[in-house]
């Protein structure tokens, strides 16, 4: 009930209240007037209030009316259609489709100052660049110190993640410019051409693409300034394969290739014509205390010719590998890797030896390594931390079949210190000394000094 009904019923009750209670005939005449007179006031005040209520009403019934106009007009208004979705970004990449789509790396820039004692490499050389060790030169007189400046180190990648027809599916596509020269040199512009590194699709456990030999741990390469570090005692690869990974076992069949020298030459001949991939195994663990690993590798070693003197002739290559990284503390660790195996000179050392020789007769002999590496790191505190590196490998030729100017030996030790004043970045320097042993007795060595500033993002 509204205040108008209200307001009227009470004085129509106060109304008929007064008409009763007063005795009409024992009223006076001049009573009797007032009384009508106090009708009349009543009833004009009664049909103010029943006009007030009346106009109240209409407007109220009007506002009704407009504001159902309203609801009908925006029911009936068309619905715009959706807008087509952006990318959304996240903390961690950005999502399109099903796809979490990422883009990283890092920029890094190096001085080298190094010292050769057998002679100068050639500006441009790769070792100028990084340590190669089969390339430490002998036999030459030193040049003196040779300072280099370069960026070709930087890195980028572009990787993908996402469930796609209820399947796990990533890809990597990773590039840098390590070991293509560009177009210029160094007098101008000193360009670097980006060079394919990794590229790979996954599939639930599969891989598919380039990615690092699975005979290979970078779990326990070491922390160094150098592109590698310690390069003649790792398992070192990259190629195109076919990789199954399940728990802590992963099986792959890999990208064949077999590298030979000729009989009595220090040459290399790179053959091609394999007609069996490589095939390796790896077991890894974590625990606790660090990870481990143990690699098995099983290869076909093929060379043939056509012509005079055709060569048709294949055998088998085996190797294994074992590494480890163990904590020491809190913050520290011991990093270890053992290999060792006959033909499998291309995955040790950046090939510091071949895999087979040719005997007098053309048939392949398997050329014997062994290569290992240990790296202490030890960190001071969390911005400043050091590693001390020792690396090798012994190569057991034949030298009835390779002669004397063929890889013997080679080792390197360094030592670094490294900063890291801001997240993601590090500054440091790092000194080593390397050399490198032919069969002849002859030998080679350099000490290098590396300044590096390194930022990823």
């Amino acid at each position: 009930m509204n205040r108008f009904c209200t307001r009227t019923l009470a004085l129509g009750g106060a109304a008929a209240l007064a008409l009763m209670t007063t005795p009409a005939l024992a009223l006076p005449q001049t009573d009797t007037a007032a009384l009508e007179a106090r009708i009349a006031l009543l009833e004009a005040q009664l049909a103010a209030l029943r006009s007030e209520v009346q106009s109240t009403s209409t407007v109220q019934t009007a506002q009704t009316h407009a504001l159902a106009q309203d609801i009908l007009r925006i029911e009936n208004r068309p619905v715009p259609a959706p807008a087509a979705p952006a990318p959304s970004a996240s903390a961690d990449g950005f999502r399109v489709g099903q796809n979490t789509l990422k883009f990283g790396g890092f920029i890094k820039a190096d001085y080298i100052a190094s010292s050769y004692s057998g002679g100068d490499p050639a500006n441009g050389d790769a070792l100028r660049d990084f340590y190669l060790p089969g390339a430490i030169p002998v036999g030459g007189s030193d040049e003196g110190t040779a300072a280099d400046f370069n960026a070709r180190q930087t890195r980028f990648w572009l990787t993908t993640d996402g469930v796609i027809g209820g399947r796990k599916v990533g890809t990597r596509i990773e590039m840098d410019f390590q070991v293509l020269p560009g177009t210029g040199d160094q007098r101008t512009t000193s360009p670097s051409t980006p060079a394919l590194r990794r590229a790979f699709v996954t599939v639930d456990n599969w891989l598919f693409g380039q990615e690092w030999t699975n005979f290979q741990n970078l779990g326990v390469l070491p922390d160094s300034a150098d592109y590698i570090g310690a390069s003649e005692g790792t398992a070192f690869a990259r190629q195109v394969q076919v990789r199954y990974t399940r728990g802590p076992l992963s099986i792959a069949l890999e990208n064949p290739e077999t590298t030979v020298t000729p009989y009595l030459a220090a040459t290399r001949i790179v053959a091609d014509d394999n007609s069996l991939p490589d095939l390796t195994v790896r077991y890894a663990v974590a625990r606790p205390w660090g990870e481990a690993s143990i690699a098995g590798l099983l290869r076909q070693l093929k060379y043939e010719t056509t012509g005079a003197g055709a060569i048709e002739s294949s055998t088998v290559g085996w190797g294994v590998s074992a590494a480890a990284k163990l904590k020491i503390g809190d913050r520290n660790d011991l990093r270890l890797m053992l290999t060792g195996g006959e033909g499998i000179g291309r995955y040790v050392g950046l090939n510091f030896a071949n895999d087979a020789v040719l005997d007098a007769s053309g048939e392949l002999e398997t050329i014997g390594v062994v290569a290992g590496l240990a790296s202490y790191r030890h960190v001071w505190s969390p911005q400043w931390r050091s590693n001390l590196t020792w690396s090798a490998q012994s190569v057991d030729n034949d030298r009835a079949l390779v002669g004397f100017g063929v890889n013997k030996s080679a080792q390197s030790l360094r030592a670094n210190l490294i900063w890291t004043p801001l997240p993601a970045m590090d500054v440091g320097a790092e000194l080593m000394f390397g050399e490198r042993e032919l069969e002849s007795g002859a030998s080679g060595d350099m000490t290098r000094l590396q300044v590096f500033a390194k930022y990823g993002f």
